[in-house]
């Protein structure tokens, strides 16, 4: 293996992960009023996807899909209380077996006792259980209880906090990230680094530093509007149902301004710490070795057709921000319309570590290298699935090309021209002129996924770990993460 005075060639890899980012609304991807400069500096110097989706509108199983390379389901992870199993090779394994130091900091949402899934280090805990407290359980009618997410989303409930408990999760995230980076530099660590370091923001709440919700003081934050009688479907109004949007005046325009405002500070505050980030790199020495990809697990309907939070799959809730940035500046500026998801990042991964073929599991992703020299076919198909948490059918989306078709198992379908109606409004299932496409793309799905299947694995794993969470519930047990930190020898001793 070639180095220079020491130190392996191969690049360091830095992800990082901000949690329900639209796209739409951050300065690489054409909005004109996010103030993102560090986004927007990464994607300049490198590769911007503009057709990146999430493999599952959802924080566990989209980011269990994500470091694993599988679809969600294949993994048994349906939902936010789904256990990733520790037998699943993820990127903390490749990388560490093909020696790298791999760590993490901040968010995952891993369910289960195994919190560090192959990754050497974990630096803080999580910001939401780790245990089975969120297993979807319906009552005895069948109604999910409701998550009364819309409150976030309407007056008065965006703005200005002077401190809240998800600002301490990122503030640490960031402090752990910096202290590692700042430290590889001191040493001059030799062999490369694999990390993940995500955020909480801008998940909601919608609550912000006082300095970022002025720096849109006076801006024109322009609101979309939709037509009468636009597509909805059966998962729409489960998700309206389960996160009470009914309760709240959505469309007020006032509201859905402020809302805009403290999202945007938001992602303001997160770009800042990507760029403390990278001037830690820098200062390091680590930059110039460094591949950063900048992603989401999912985005956020953002009030847009009514709706909040994710759980469906519009543009708005599946569609993700992804860059990759390379340290030699390769394909600075550029730009990929090819459909891609999420599951793709670790089998690039792995091809940057230099894994061999023979030493990889299966894998439902592809590597996005080929993507960028211009040999991938577009019209390869990308999926996203949904199951069990206030829906009661199995979900499934699929994009190939143009065309994106949702179908909710037993109940619905929709379809959608991408190319003639980016917004969605029209949906064209059904229709006897696109009679072929849609066929072609319901067999597509049950090629990959087998719905019933999935619905009786689903309520299966519901039901085992309603008990297991009980029991859990009595003895006062928990998987919750406790950083290792021996302050004793941390300093001069």
């Amino acid at each position: 293996m070639a180095d220079t005075g020491g130190r392996d060639v191969r690049p360091n890899i830095l992800l990082i992960l901000a949690d329900q980012v639209v796209p739409f609304l951050t300065a690489p991807y054409g909005d004109p009023v996010a103030r993102t400069p560090n986004l927007q500096h990464l994607a300049e110097r490198g590769v911007r996807f503009d057709a990146a989706y999430t493999p599952a509108p959802l924080c566990a199983p989209a980011r269990a899909a994500l470091v694993a390379g599988r679809d969600a389901s294949a993994l048994g992870c349906f939902d936010n209380a789904s256990i990733l199993p520790s037998d699943v090779p993820t990127m903390g394994h490749y990388l560490t077996n093909q020696g790298y130091d791999t760590v993490l900091t901040g968010k995952m949402h891993f369910i289960g006792p195994d919190q560090l899934h192959g990754f050497r280090r974990r630096l803080t805990t999580d910001v939401f259980p780790a245990s089975l407290d969120w297993v979807p359980v319906p009552d005895e009618h069948g109604r999910f209880p409701a998550g009364g997410h819309a409150r976030h989303y309407a007056d008065p409930d965006p703005g200005v906090r002077t401190w809240t408990k998800f600002m301490d999760f990122d503030e640490e995230t960031q402090h752990r990230a910096l202290q590692y980076l700042r430290e590889r530099g001191r040493t001059q660590a030799a062999e490369p680094f694999g990390m993940i370091v995500s955020f909480h923001h801008p998940h909601d709440p919608f609550h912000v530093p006082r300095e970022y919700w002025d720096l849109y003081e006076n801006v024109d934050i322009p609101l979309s509007s939709w037509p009468e009688g636009i597509a909805e479907s059966v998962m729409d109004r489960w998700a309206n149902e389960a996160h009470d949007t009914a309760g709240f005046d959505l469309l007020d325009p006032d509201s859905r301004r402020r809302l805009r405002r403290a999202y945007y500070a938001a992602l303001s505050y997160v770009d800042d710490k990507i760029g403390a980030m990278l001037d830690a790199l820098r200062a390091s020495g680590e930059l110039e070795r460094t591949v950063i990809v900048v992603t989401s697990d999912h985005g956020d309907m953002m009030t847009e057709r009514g709706m909040v939070q994710k759980r469906t799959f519009y543009e708005w809730s599946s569609r993700v921000p992804l860059t990759l940035t390379f340290p030699d500046g390769a394909y600075a500026g550029s730009a990929v319309p090819t459909p891609v998801s999420l599951i793709d990042l670790l089998p690039t991964f792995l091809d940057l570590a230099g894994v061999p073929e023979a030493g990889r599991a299966q894998l439902d992703g592809r590597s996005l290298l080929p993507v960028l020299e211009g040999g991938h076919d577009g019209n390869v198909p990308v999926f996203s699935e949904y199951h069990l948490e206030k829906v009661h059918a199995p979900c499934f989306m699929v994009r190939r090309g143009r065309w994106k078709y949702v179908y909710v198992h037993g109940h619905d379908r929709q379809l959608f021209d991408l190319e003639t109606d980016p917004d969605e409004w029209t949906d064209l299932s059904g229709r006897p002129e696109h009679a072929d496409v849609e066929a072609e793309l319901h067999r597509l799905l049950l090629e990959r996924f087998d719905p019933d299947a999935l619905a009786a694995a689903g309520q299966a794993s519901v039901r085992r770990r309603a008990i297991v969470a009980e029991a859990m519930r009595r003895n006062h047990q928990h998987w919750d993460y406790t950083p290792v930190f021996d302050a004793t020898r941390q300093y001069v001793r």
